[in-house]
């Protein structure tokens, strides 16, 4: 127990974490573009944030929350998801008196207690985006054509947009009603959380993950057939928009998401390739959420992207990724001079940009030739008596062999022509084998 990782939750090794870091850097950069900077909130939040925020009747609250009092007798929650807690910071520090809208994005780990299975952890990680202060449809198609355009950034393939319209409180009643109505007919078969859900909001049994209650929702109404007819203009514009983009879709009139808060539009970016649990990025709108957490009218709308889900995917498609940053030089020392030399060049190495590592547990010559190797080093140089009083050593390129002479009084500046020399080499191959 002590030596292994608690169920649900994985460890990011050494080997694995730059891709995380290359992805991460990606998703800030391109919100970045679109203007969106980022939040960082409490890992834990009060309970009643999630419980008002979610929805009391969606799985999330109530099966998969990690929840505890803590030492003063609060109820606290492990954040689910990212939007309840960005939304809380967006009220309690007055952001909605600042322009509008407000474009904030983060990177985040979130906690649900849920059956472990491929892509889906009960700690995962989560890149998402919100966008406070705009009713616009145009507003609805940019927060799409950003999840859309990191796809197209990192090289993912065969991703299918859904989208759906899910109503507003003006035409929401009459939907309920209808769905009522429907599964009244069925409520014998319903599961028993279902059976809850439907008269408190009986749209959350088309969310249902009971093959039962699937297979009864698969016939159910669809919102599409009573939205209100500034839902509909807004929906037709939202694909208007998309269209222009050039951003493909298609229409799923029963996707709900699983969150209480969402309101007209609502999208998924979803693959074939990594099991039932399909979907990538999801989000849409929730133009009531500011408002329900105590904070004023403002109409809002976000997205949140899985990231384990997507390196699923990229694994699955065999998506280029680019190469570890390894160490660019490893000073092989001789002696005690040798070793306080070598520090020092180190320390000039890394102030100029370039990775440089020296020996740490007193290996032999040997021995740290062949860490050398094992750690991907791109040069050597060995530095002992004889090369401290000549002044100079050999640096030799691991790859193939080659050796230069450097001067110790201008080292850096000789290290320096010899990594660019062979990143040229390197590249003028690339051009050749192309």
């Amino acid at each position: 127990m002590l030596t292994r990782a608690v169920k649900g939750t994985k460890d990011v090794l050494p080997n694995q974490s730059y891709i995380f870091q290359y992805i991460e850097s990606a998703m800030l950069k391109i919100a970045g573009k679109f203007g969106y900077k980022e939040i960082r909130t409490p890992v834990f939040e009060h309970t009643e944030l999630f419980t008002r925020g979610v929805g009391d009747t969606t799985d999330v609250v109530q099966k998969e929350m990690y929840t505890f009092p803590d030492k003063g007798g609060r109820s606290i929650t492990l954040r689910p998801e990212g939007t309840a807690g960005a939304v809380r910071a967006f009220i309690e520090h007055g952001l909605f008196n600042e322009a509008m809208p407000q474009k904030i994005c983060y990177l985040t780990s979130c906690y649900r207690y849920e059956k472990p299975q491929a892509g889906r952890l009960r700690e995962f990680h989560q890149f998402g985006v919100e966008c406070l202060g705009s009713a616009e449809p145009a507003a609805d198609a940019e927060v799409i054509s950003l999840a859309d355009e990191i796809f197209n950034f990192l090289g993912v393939k065969n991703l299918r947009l859904e989208l759906n319209t899910i109503g507003c409180p003006v035409c929401r009643p009459d939907y309920h009603e209808a769905l009522r109505k429907y599964f009244e007919k069925n409520r014998e078969e319903l599961c028993p959380t279902c059976l809850d859900r439907l008269s408190r909001n009986p749209m959350r049994i088309l969310d249902c993950k009971s093959s039962i209650c699937s297979k009864i929702a698969a016939n159910a109404p669809v919102m599409l057939e009573h939205i209100c007819p500034e839902c509909s203009a807004h929906f037709e514009s939202v694909k208007e928009y998309l269209g222009v983009m050039g951003i493909d879709f298609t229409l799923n009139p029963r996707i709900v998401r699983g969150l209480d808060y969402y309101t007209r539009t609502v999208f998924e970016f979803i693959s074939s390739e990594i099991g039932a649990q399909g979907t990538v990025c999801g989000g849409g709108r929730y133009d009531g959420l500011v408002e329900t957490l105590g904070g004023p009218a403002v109409p809002s709308l976000g997205f949140g992207l899985g990231i384990e889900r997507l390196l699923l995917l990229m694994e699955k498609q065999q998506t280029p990724l680019p190469e570890d940053e390894n160490c660019e030089i490893f000073l092989v020392t001789i002696g005690k001079s040798a070793q306080l030399k070598a520090a020092n060049l180190a320390r000039a190495l890394r102030e100029e940009g370039i990775s440089a590592q020296v020996d740490l547990v007193g290996r032999s010559v040997k021995a740290q030739m062949k860490y050398a190797d094992k750690i991907c080093a791109a040069h050597t140089l060995v530095l002992g008596d004889d090369e401290l009083a000549k002044g100079e050593a050999v640096l030799r390129d691991m790859e193939n062999g080659n050796t230069i002479i450097v001067s110790l009084s201008n080292f850096t500046e000789d290290i320096t022509k010899a990594i660019m020399e062979r990143a040229e080499e390197n590249l003028r191959k690339v051009f050749e084998q192309t």
